[in-house]
């Protein structure tokens, strides 16, 4: 796991270290230390966390104007045990949200299990951005996730599943992507490498 590394082509437009706004505002990574770990697999230094102990973020793009942020995400998604959607929600959402974020792309492929309890914090969020024509959306989950987020619901307040998991997003602009993804979930017919 230690060689997977977040989605760096986007950098030159946006670092959330470098981002007052951003929850990782002024984080330092160190290239050559592995410490984080999944279990007991080294992961990457570049991959963010934000309290939980199985799964961890960057984040991608932030366009604050436009109101979206995009995240990458990696590792056990472990509601059931350790409440990881708590963490991301309190420690990231509700950092962002109030600074006019009200789109969030979660990119999940690197998510390589789902373990889900409740719903509660997915209808908060959901909750939270529907007043601004918001919304959330999961792109190109595992099978074995998409089916244990359903079997919990979440596609109730997450988009997930069907197109959203034939993205092909690495080779676009983050305004695109987005665009595309607000057209999905809108209904609307607009093709973005899938």
């Amino acid at each position: 796991m230690h060689d997977i590394e977040p989605h760096y082509k986007w950098r030159d437009k946006y670092v959330a270290a470098e981002d007052k706004r951003s929850p990782f505002y002024g984080r330092k990574y160190d290239e050559f230390q592995y410490s984080q770990k999944i279990y007991n697999y080294y992961i990457h230094p570049q991959w963010d966390s934000f309290g939980s102990q199985t799964l961890y973020t960057k984040i991608l793009f932030v366009d604050y104007e436009e109101g979206y942020a995009i995240l990458e995400m990696l590792g056990e998604w472990n509601d059931c045990i350790t409440n990881d959607v708590m963490y991301l929600k309190r420690e990231l959402v509700d950092e962002l949200t109030p600074k006019g974020i009200h789109k969030f792309i979660l990119i999940c492929e690197n998510v390589l299990s789902f373990h889900g309890s409740d719903d509660c914090y997915y209808e908060e969020w959901y909750e939270d951005v529907r007043d601004e024509y918001g919304w959330v959306c999961f792109l190109n989950l595992l099978d074995h996730v998409e089916q244990e987020m359903k079997d919990t619901r979440l596609q109730d307040y997450v988009n997930l599943g069907g197109a959203f998991n034939a993205i092909n997003w690495r080779p676009h602009k983050p305004k695109n992507l987005c665009q595309a993804i607000d057209a999905l979930v809108n209904g609307e017919v607009r093709r973005l490498g899938m």
